[in-house]
């Protein structure tokens, strides 16, 4: 599956294969010998990711090196991910570090890529659901709708942006990579980091823990100038959309509907 593109783009192999549910990569030289990924996907929103990472130009995300086709090339990150920081109990710091990164993905540019989708689009799933929900989901789905009707500081989105998918390129800094080319309220964007690093792999509990939600949320509002209501309301929404898909593979979902449930339970406390 590489060997096209390793041809095409002049790039010797630099370790093993990593294999992903949707995608293959490879760690590669360039023929000036900079590090770089090769990654092949069989995904679509994986495959669109190229859209943003060149609207970006390498300013809060890796930069793309080459496209064509399910492959991009993109700079290789030299360190880890904040998943084992998280985990380590450096938390606090994991979450600054990834507002700080969206901010800098949501600086004004020039006019957005064609083709990016709109949230009432991604949220498709959680509002017209293939079956009934359960009373906790349900809630979400009606504070989706209300904020969908009413989305605020229009902007593309990453989609997904948590502590796998934020790496340590070095004099880089913290970028972020995998974007899903969205387009809606800059407040989705601050949702996915809630329900991580416990989706990150198994055995992890950091996110489901009440007093982590706490200091997360009023972190966040006070990082993102969001409005700490508003935030809940889009995380109920966001962890219910994510809970809707675990349900729909006949997998559990139970780390999201925990981040749901506590942001409900904030948001009735008042």
């Amino acid at each position: 599956m590489s060997e096209p593109y390793l041809s095409r783009w002049r790039l010797r192999r630099d370790g093993p294969a990593i294999e992903t549910p949707h995608a293959q990569l490879w760690p590669v030289l360039t023929a000036a010998g900079e590090p770089a990924m090769l990654k092949v996907s069989s995904e679509t929103e994986e495959q669109n990711s190229h859209r943003l990472l060149r609207w970006w130009d390498g300013d809060g995300a890796a930069r793309l090196l080459a496209h064509e086709g399910p492959a991009i090339l993109i700079e290789r990150a030299g360190g880890d991910s904040l998943r084992q920081r998280s985990i380590d109990g450096d938390d606090d710091a994991c979450t600054t570090l990834l507002c700080q990164v969206l901010q800098r993905l949501h600086r004004p540019r020039s006019a957005p890529p064609d083709d990016l989708v709109c949230l009432r689009r991604w949220f498709v799933d959680l509002l017209q659901p293939r079956a009934a929900l359960p009373p906790l989901l349900e809630q979400c789905r009606s504070l989706a709708e209300g904020l969908l009707r009413d989305e605020r500081e229009i902007r593309p989105l990453h989609g997904d942006l948590h502590h796998d998918n934020v790496l340590d390129f070095g004099a880089r800094g913290w970028l972020a990579i995998d974007p899903k080319r969205l387009l809606g309220d800059r407040a989705f964007d601050y949702t996915t980091m809630f329900s991580n690093p416990d989706l990150c792999g198994a055995g992890i509990h950091v996110a489901t823990r009440p007093e982590r939600f706490a200091a997360r949320l009023e972190q966040v509002s006070a990082l993102a100038g969001l409005e700490r209501t508003r935030l809940l309301r889009w995380i109920a929404a966001s962890t219910a959309l994510s809970a809707v898909w675990f349900r729909d593979d006949g997998d559990p979902a139970d780390v999201d509907e925990a981040v749901a449930r506590m942001a409900l339970e904030a948001l009735a406390e008042g």
